[in-house]
């Protein structure tokens, strides 16, 4: 996919959405505006956020939710998902498909509420005084195209709050507007494929991920709400292809072997010994893979495609399949909401690419974005003796309190309970709305072991691009828990993630990451070393060095991609790729595709 012209579109809209949404709110928070009057709760709940998160922070999160919806909108009326364009022109004409119609009387009453109808009706009709009515007559149109959306997305089109709508940018129609631009970056040639999103992601991230880095220079660590921008780089696809293939597909292989799943598989790459002692599959049901640091989904899109291929020479009901791979085989794990949500979306969009009536399914993505959950000792302890004290091991006590600072170790916690499936069954099925004072008490329980299910080692596959961050750029509580938790690998974040995918993974579970190569060699990683050598195999690795990401420049990353048995297996000779002398992505995949053949 070509890239430069969506890098440069992503990080104009930052730039442009958040100089009109910061002009916006001086306009709304005036003390003789308009909105004081007729919009007081929302300026009220609007000024609450201000004082809990800070201006920027609201400026900055208002910016990237239209950003997110305006790229979705468009995604969608490309590839048809719409019922008529939403930001998008008909053939032949100029203005969005929804307000042409709009404009000729007719406007979709399942999507738009009958207030909200008559609303557009009398600006467009000249009833309803307005400067710019047709302009407000479209905000009104995509507000309600968000909203019906949230049926069938919730994570990507919540409701929208009356703050958020009060500053949706008010250019959406001229030929400068944000709309125009993404409809000239997002053209139907790129939007054949979801991992645009991704890419749109990364790029509107980048100046931000930039001035992380300057800070670094400066001594300043990088904190939890800055990991994510520090630490996210999307895949180029035939890396993602050669993980998911050698894991996944090989998973699949060994449990059958008359499969013909391998005549597409171009990047795998074929045991040279019969292996009799693998991790053993029933059904395509009963895979479950994780990426535990998914970003926007890349992973787990390109998986998707595998599985389905899976279930087809099982010969499953087409209509059903998308249905299964998103209920009982993808799993994602974040810590960044944004990328949660595209993730869920990008896979949510591979569903409806294979099934036209998927929307109306009501089936929600496996992404889980961990948040932090603090419990204070009174009303845990009231919660506890109102449930049932007998429930309630120290261990599970401990799992409880493990995610008070899950937005800064993310996938790294270990869950002191390995299995809470059972003690979540329970807990869901207990009724306390009647208590008023227990009852948000127990929505933080279930979400905390909600969050440790996830982290429970219960995958058949991990397969991960994890964060890079060495000791120097964490934070001091980051630095002082890895110190306790990852003594073998606490020189990087990267290392430490391949302890713990392979703690995520079933015995002979399959794990596939790219990292900095690092690991390999330096004596800070002795140990680690040791310990996969001990506990696990490597079946096969892609020695990749410099210049395997073209949107990183020169030698500043060097990496390894490779795939692991979470398993000794004795004897057993892995296939051993070197691809540092190619120059560029395209060099290093010819080179892996020729000596795979």
């Amino acid at each position: 996919m070509e890239t430069a012209k969506l890098k440069k579109f992503a990080q104009f809209a930052r730039r442009s959405l958040i100089e009109q949404i910061s002009a916006k709110l001086n306009l709304v928070l005036a003390e003789s505006s308009a909105a004081r009057r007729e919009e007081a709760k929302a300026i009220a709940e609007l000024e609450k956020q201000i004082q809990g998160h800070g201006r920027e922070q609201v400026i900055e999160r208002i910016a990237y939710i239209w950003f997110n919806r305006f790229c979705a909108l468009r995604f969608m009326d490309v590839n048809r998902y719409t019922r008529i364009g939403i930001i998008t022109p008909a053939e032949g004409q100029f203005q969005p498909e929804i307000l042409a119609e709009a404009k000729m009387g007719h406007i979709d009453e399942e999507m738009v509420a009958e207030k909200t109808r008559e609303q557009i009706f009398a600006l467009l009709g000249g009833s309803s005084p307005s400067r710019d009515p047709q302009s407000e007559a479209y905000c009104l149109l995509v507000v309600a195209a968000c909203n019906d959306f949230n049926k069938s997305m919730p994570y990507l089109f919540e409701k929208i709050a009356d703050y958020t709508e009060l500053l949706m940018p008010d250019d959406l129609l001229s030929g400068n507007s944000i709309l125009a631009y993404t409809r000239e970056a997002m053209t139907p040639d790129v939007c054949q494929d979801v991992e645009v999103i991704g890419w749109l992601y990364q790029f509107y991230i980048s100046e931000k991920k930039d001035k992380v880095f300057d800070d670094l220079k400066k001594n300043k660590k990088i904190t939890p709400e800055n990991i994510p921008a520090a630490t996210q780089l999307f895949t180029p696809h035939w890396i993602v292809r050669y993980l998911v293939e050698n894991s996944l597909g090989r998973l699949w292989m060994l449990n059958r072997p008359n499969s013909k799943l391998v005549e597409q598989m171009e990047y795998y790459i074929k045991p040279e010994q019969v292996e009799s002692d693998f991790l053993h599959i029933g059904k395509p049901e009963d895979i479950k893979m994780c990426d535990p640091a998914c970003g926007s989904g890349h992973i787990l899109t390109y998986t998707f495609d595998l599985l389905y291929a899976i279930y087809e020479e099982e010969g499953y009901d087409p209509f059903e399949i998308p249905e299964k791979i998103l209920m009982h085989n993808l799993y994602g794990i974040e810590i960044d909401e944004r990328a949660g949500e595209l993730a869920a979306f990008a896979l949510t969009m591979k569903a409806r690419a294979r099934q036209r009536r998927f929307f109306n399914k009501g089936v929600k993505p496996n992404i889980c974005v961990l948040e932090n959950i603090h419990f204070n000792e009174s009303e845990l302890k009231d919660y506890m003796d109102f449930i049932g004290r007998d429930l309630f091991t120290a261990p599970l006590q401990t799992t409880l309190k493990q995610f008070e600072e899950a937005d800064n170790f993310g996938s790294l916690i270990r869950p002191a309970v390995n299995d809470v499936s059972g003690m979540l069954n329970i807990l869901e099925s207990k009724n306390v709305s009647g208590q008023l004072f227990l009852s948000p008490t127990h929505q933080k329980v279930l979400q905390a072991l909600q969050q440790a299910d996830y982290l429970s080692p219960k995958y058949h596959v991990v397969v991960a691009n994890p964060p890079y961050m060495g000791g120097k750029g964490m934070n001091p509580s980051l630095a002082a828990w890895v110190k306790e938790n990852y003594p073998e690998s606490k020189s990087d974040l990267f290392a430490m993630f391949i302890e713990r995918n392979l703690d995520l993974t079933q015995k002979h579970g399959a794990v596939g990451m790219i990292t900095m190569q690092s690991w390999m060699f330096l004596s800070s990683f002795e140990k680690l070393r040791a310990k996969l050598l001990d506990n696990a195999t490597i079946l096969s690795m892609a020695h990749l060095g410099a210049r395997a990401f073209d949107s990183i420049g020169g030698e500043v990353v060097s990496t390894t991609a490779f795939v692991l048995d979470n398993g000794y297996i004795p004897d057993f000779k892995g296939a051993f790729v070197r691809l540092v002398d190619g120059k560029s992505e395209a060099e290093k995949d010819r080179m892996l595709k020729e000596a795979i053949q």
